[in-house]
């Protein structure tokens, strides 16, 4: 749908089914507790105060219910984060035109990186992706280990979430490649022939991944909540 022909319905789908192995919490990182509340309850309240975004389903690991302040779909993930997404969006509305994918892990995404997003795609885009600019150094390593050369950071971004698709588009891509070895849903739509826009990203968008990231997490969603006081 376009600008032109009235606003998008927008749907939200929350993938919180990942270990996060990587973090050692001892639970799955969607509900390490960040200030009191779980990486999964700080993107929830994104998505769902969000005035464009109608609709929200989270993705969960098989056997996991949980309790959310708002109204959500509940689906349930599969072996891989592609199987993840599938499933979350076999539980989309059909009248949806806008579908936004977001990992839980980049809890504290703020509202204009979605507004970003739904502009894209409700102006016509078959989908869209937040990056921001690769600030470190980049190096090649060859097969043997040792350095290889440096690239060139100017042409390189760092992509976030949430990735947004018309949901036609979307859905057509997850059958298409649904055997694919991709890493996110925008690589599915490109090999499906899709058109891939980025629009800006956010250093607030950043991923919990480790242990560091957490005391990044917590600063934060304290700044958060101060910020929304009375």
């Amino acid at each position: 749908m376009t600008a032109a022909t009235g606003p998008a319905t927008v749907a939200a789908v929350l993938v919180a089914a990942g270990a996060g192995e990587r973090l050692g919490a001892g639970v799955p990182k969607a509900f390490v507790e960040v200030d009191g509340v779980s990486l999964l309850g700080h993107a929830f309240a994104r998505f769902a105060g969000h005035p464009r975004v109608r609709d929200v389903v989270v993705v969960l690991p098989a056997g996991v219910s949980v309790e959310l302040d708002g109204r959500f779909t509940a689906a349930v993930g599969g072996a891989t984060r592609q199987q993840s997404v599938a499933a979350g969006l076999a539980e989309v509305a059909p009248d949806v035109d806008v579908v936004l994918v977001h990992d839980v892990a980049r809890a504290f995404v703020p509202a204009a990186v979605i507004d970003a997003v739904i502009d894209a795609v409700a102006g016509g885009a078959d989908a869209a992706i937040p990056v921001v600019p690769v600030h470190d150094t980049v190096r090649r390593i060859a097969a043997d280990g040792t350095l290889a050369g440096t690239v060139d950071r100017s042409s390189l971004v760092a992509v976030q979430t949430p990735q947004g698709f018309r949901r036609s588009v979307l859905l057509a891509a997850h059958e298409a490649g649904r055997d694919l070895p991709v890493t996110d849903d925008a690589a599915l739509v490109e090999a499906a022939g899709g058109t891939v826009v980025p629009v800006p990203g956010s250093d607030e968008a950043f991923k919990v991944t480790t242990p560091a990231d957490l005391a990044r997490a917590t600063a934060a969603a304290r700044t958060a909540r101060l910020s929304s006081a009375p």
